[in-house]
């Protein structure tokens, strides 16, 4: 009997399979490792700034409205991070002549000399995400603040926060439970951004769930939220 001989591009075939499972364990590696990452999942994660920024004082103290920085957060699924510009309106330098403009608070602060380089170069401030999802996770700001839920459900006091952490946990359980019971979460257009906001209905008394219901209804019709996958798996 005569010996049977594989093809010559089965040698490369064999080259090709182990690139493909090498590559393969890698991207798995890969993937795990960032899902993993505290940035990904840990509650209380807060990265140090390149600039001390204070959430406290800005939108606690000063009672700052989050849709000054955050300007597309009713327009877009995406909460803009504020561009150097609106720094500047009240944190500009000291001019040529070491004058200074009414707006321009700590104007010489060294905390502050990343904003004033910013404006100067025109490269921006390179602020460190704190609520990362995962790239597979569609999220849109805009549906939510427009339809009653408030910046604190996801994000929490942050008008009580030095230096924001993130505090919730942002996992699929998390979005679930607002999705299939959204009513107790819902709070009136103008409170939307009111994060000290504390007439919310108890959930343990059906009557002020009801009577919370029927004030929702008038602002945003009918209450629904959708807990199909395909609604943030896309």
């Amino acid at each position: 009997m005569d010996r049977f001989y594989f093809p010559s591009w089965v040698n490369r075939l064999v080259v090709l399979l182990g690139l493909g499972a090498g590559a393969g364990a890698t991207y798995l590696a890969v993937a795990y490792t960032y899902g993993t990452l505290p940035s990904t999942l840990n509650v209380g994660y807060s990265p140090e700034q390149p600039v001390p920024f204070s959430h406290q004082l800005h939108a606690g103290e000063l009672k700052m409205d989050c849709r000054y920085c955050h300007t597309t957060v009713e327009k877009s699924s995406f909460a803009a991070v504020p561009p150097t510009a609106t720094c500047i309106n009240c944190h500009s330098g000291a001019g040529p002549n070491g004058t200074t403009e009414y707006t321009a608070v700590h104007a010489t602060s060294l905390k502050l000399l990343p904003i004033r380089e910013s404006a100067r170069t025109g490269k921006p401030v390179d602020w460190q995400k704190i609520h990362d999802l995962a790239d597979y996770v569609y999220f849109n700001h805009a549906a939510h603040v427009n339809r009653g839920v408030s910046c604190v459900e996801c994000h929490g006091r942050v008008d009580r926060m030095e230096r924001v952490w993130q505090d919730k946990t942002l996992s699929m359980a998390f979005c679930l439970d607002c999705h299939r019971d959204p009513v107790p979460r819902l709070r009136p257009p103008n409170e939307i951004t009111n994060l000290a906001w504390t007439d919310q209905p108890d959930p343990s008394d059906p009557e002020s769930m009801k009577k919370h219901a029927e004030e929702m209804q008038k602002y945003y019709g009918e209450i629904h939220a959708s807990t199909n996958c395909s609604t943030c798996h896309r």
